[in-house]
């Protein structure tokens, strides 16, 4: 009997599905898989799974990747990529492997590469280690890979079998196989409202709305994601540093301010931060005024030229073009109110993390969006929602919404 994949989770409604259909496959194969050989298989991927969030935020450009060696039921090997540059998941695990790699199983949860990057590709090391199967959660999109990993890995006689938890490793890469599939960083936006949908008082003035507990998961979230943005009016406004304030291994996300014309106050502590090493870009319509530019760019801040939208202010379709040409995967978008009705209405937005305050301030305060221009509103799914003290996190995805259509006059 010719060598062929076993059934993809993907393609099945829930996790028994999946081991039934796994078990009959291989019914009709020398390996006769059973139903505990198929969970051992979900129990060893889940681990690897585990171990990629270990690096989340912390890879890019490149996915999270966690792999891990088995040899007769036992975990012989494991590691994770836990940044951009250092060696890949698999290296780890054949590393701590050793000799028992020989005729083991491999487990990762994305496809070996097959390519050199600023790091040797992985299916050479595999192959020299003797790995004898490789059980990858999903395929590599990125052109360099694209199948290419497990076409080596067969031809040099490994068994591979590909798609084994396919929904749950799509899911912990969506930002990477976004920007892979779509050339833009994946968009995220993260808000702040009362009862009555208000992110501030009427007169603007900065004021938390929410509680301890949910002021330190949103620095959780600038800890996952590559970068944060927001507007001038945000920065003039609140005067924030833009960075992660809480206890533990912390990394800052990459700071952005949407600055069409390079109007910002000279004295921000954003700035302040960029003096000190920071990384700081400002995006401003291309082109920008020499003069601002050469003051930003000796405080160490990089100014990014970006075409100008019909309003003439930045086309966020570019600049999210530009973010993931700089090597981002993500980027979590503070406001305010305007940037998030252009990143709501321009369809840039995949994910949502709404944080509700029990508390209205009432007035004509802040929204956190204005109109969309759209004929129906636009549904959030996969939502979740977390009790933080008095507050609540609200998480979800964006459903792809219709483009604009145009007003009537």
């Amino acid at each position: 009997m010719g060598k062929v994949d076993a059934p993809r989770l993907g393609f099945y409604d829930s996790e028994q599905e999946f081991i039934s259909g796994l078990s009959l496959f291989a019914q009709g194969s020398p390996s006769r898989m059973t139903i505990e050989d198929a969970r051992a298989e979900i129990h060893f991927l889940r681990r690897a799974l585990d171990l990629a969030e270990k690096a989340r935020g912390r890879t890019a450009p490149n996915p999270i990747v966690g792999a891990v060696v088995v040899r007769e039921g036992r975990v012989v090997g494991e590691g994770y990529h836990e940044r951009a540059g250092a060696p890949h998941a698999e290296i780890h695990a054949l590393l701590q492997a050793g000799p028992d790699a020989k005729g083991a199983t491999l487990y990762v949860t994305l496809e070996p590469c097959a390519h050199q990057g600023r790091t040797p590709p992985c299916v050479p090391a595999i192959l020299e280690a003797g790995i004898a199967r490789v059980v990858s959660a999903m395929e590599d999109p990125d052109p360099r890979v694209a199948g290419k990993g497990h076409e080596l890995l067969r031809a040099a006689g490994v068994a591979v079998t590909a798609g084994c938890l396919e929904r749950e490793a799509a899911e912990a890469n969506a930002e990477y196989l976004h920007r892979v599939q779509t050339g833009r960083v994946f968009g995220v936006l993260k808000a702040a409202i009362t009862l009555d949908g208000r992110m501030a008082s009427p007169g603007g003035e900065p004021r938390w709305i929410t509680g301890e507990l949910a002021r330190a998961r949103a620095h959780e979230l600038r800890d996952r994601y590559d970068a944060i943005l927001i507007g001038r009016t945000t920065l003039e406004m609140d005067d924030p540093r833009l960075d992660v304030r809480i206890p533990g291994e912390r990394r800052n996300p990459v700071a952005i301010v949407l600055d069409s014309r390079l109007r910002a106050p000279a004295s921000r502590k954003l700035w302040e931060r960029a003096k000190s090493g920071a990384q700081v870009f400002v995006a401003a319509v291309d082109p920008p005024p020499a003069d601002r530019v050469r003051m930003l760019r000796d405080w160490g801040i990089d100014v990014l030229p970006v075409p100008a939208d019909e309003s003439g202010k930045v086309d966020l379709n570019a600049l999210f073009e530009i973010l993931a040409q700089r090597g981002l995967n993500s980027v979590l978008v503070e406001g305010g109110g305007m940037v998030h009705t252009s990143l709501l209405s321009q369809r840039l937005a995949q994910r949502i993390h709404l944080f509700l305050a029990p508390m209205v301030l009432g007035g004509d305060g802040p929204r956190l969006s204005g109109d969309l221009g759209l004929r129906s509103g636009i549904r959030i799914e996969d939502t979740r929602v977390e009790t933080l003290g008095d507050d609540l996190l609200f998480t979800g995805r964006i459903r792809s919404t219709p483009r604009p259509v145009p007003r009537e006059s």
